[in-house]
């Protein structure tokens, strides 16, 4: 939508030192001491669950491929709330916005849509292990080799980065309006998108080829690998391997819908249907609620990460009980 005041290309719009200023919510003043305790908690939540979640498989001498991938998703929502955290949290120490320069914005959108498209791709991954499990078992562990698997993940993540340097590159090639305030709390693509000084929709192509790769596509194919798996399942007379083959896919399955969900409603839409609050409520949930949830759906959902969990806290207790000994041995030394 063009605006009043719009740069060109050539002047201080693309200026390395040109700042935006991040409103957050401005809106909500009365709400910043409680707003700012609850993302607090959520936030070291997050991050001990995700902690937990990747000592474990990492303390773990076997690990099959699902937990790799587990560990994977962990340092990536590790990553992800970051990102984005800190910066909020900072927002709402400040009655008027806060600021961010040009490159901070730039590196921030960068690695929220990097990290974002990284997770639909590992979910692809995740999603062709259930696959190779159930449809060919005979074969996987020969088909879901380590290898393959360390292969998949840098796959992952270097595409995932590739296309979200892409993005970015053309997003902040843009000219925008002088105003530089961004109705968010975080550089977020369709928040800056709005800032374009634009009378067409050619700006938004690069965010619809990003849709594309990062969201339409791996949705595709983690529907196409379930379409197999139900097909696989159905052919199964017991009622009770059928139900032990499809309880292994309820974890990755809600993540998916999770993530999947909120990124279709923040980024498959046209530029006009924009709504600052609507996105910051959907944004909220995208980037605090389900990098907490993660970690409680694969705890209580997935078996072998209980079991590894309670190696863990078993390890734990035992180390513990060795260093009381250890003391009451000295003590009893000490005496005498």
């Amino acid at each position: 939508m063009p605006c009043e005041g719009c740069t060109e290309r050539d002047n201080r719009s693309m200026d390395a030192t040109m700042e935006f200023l991040l409103l957050g919510f401005s809106e909500l003043l009365c709400l910043r001491v409680l707003l700012f305790l609850t993302f607090l908690i959520v936030h070291l939540v997050t991050l001990a669950g995700n902690v937990m979640i990747f000592m474990a498989v990492v303390m773990e001498p076997s690990r099959p491929p699902m937990l790799f991938f587990l560990c994977q998703l962990s340092v990536i929502e590790l990553c992800y709330t970051l990102v984005i955290v800190p910066k909020t949290l900072l927002s709402l120490t400040v009655v008027d916005g806060s600021s961010i320069s040009f490159i901070g914005c730039a590196a921030q959108m960068h690695l929220f849509v990097a990290l974002g498209g990284a997770e639909c791709f590992l979910l692809v991954a995740m999603s062709y292990d259930r696959y190779v499990a159930i449809c060919q078992p005979l074969h996987y562990v020969a088909v879901m080799s380590e290898g393959l698997c360390l292969r998949l993940a840098v796959a992952c993540c270097l595409g995932a980065f590739a296309v979200a340097l892409g993005l970015t590159v053309a997003v902040f090639r843009l000219p925008f309006c002088q105003s530089h305030r961004i109705n968010h709390f975080f550089c977020d693509v369709a928040a800056v998108l709005h800032l374009a000084c634009t009378r067409s929709y050619t700006p938004e192509l690069p965010l619809l080829a990003a849709c594309v790769l990062l969201l339409l596509l791996p949705f595709l194919l983690i529907l196409t690998s379930y379409v197999c798996i139900a097909a696989a399942l159905l052919r199964v007379t017991s009622s009770v391997g059928r139900g032990k083959a499809f309880s292994t896919c309820i974890s990755h399955l809600t993540i998916t819908v999770l993530h999947y969900g909120c990124a279709t409603f923040m980024y498959i839409r046209p530029k006009s249907s924009y709504s600052p609050a609507q996105d910051k409520m959907v944004s909220l949930v995208y980037t605090n609620l389900t990098p907490l949830l993660y970690p409680l759906i694969y705890s209580l959902k997935n078996k072998v990460i209980r079991g590894v969990l309670r190696k863990m806290l078993r390890r734990k207790k035992i180390a513990q009980l060795n260093q009381d000994t250890i003391r009451a041995v000295m003590c009893v030394c000490v005496k005498f």
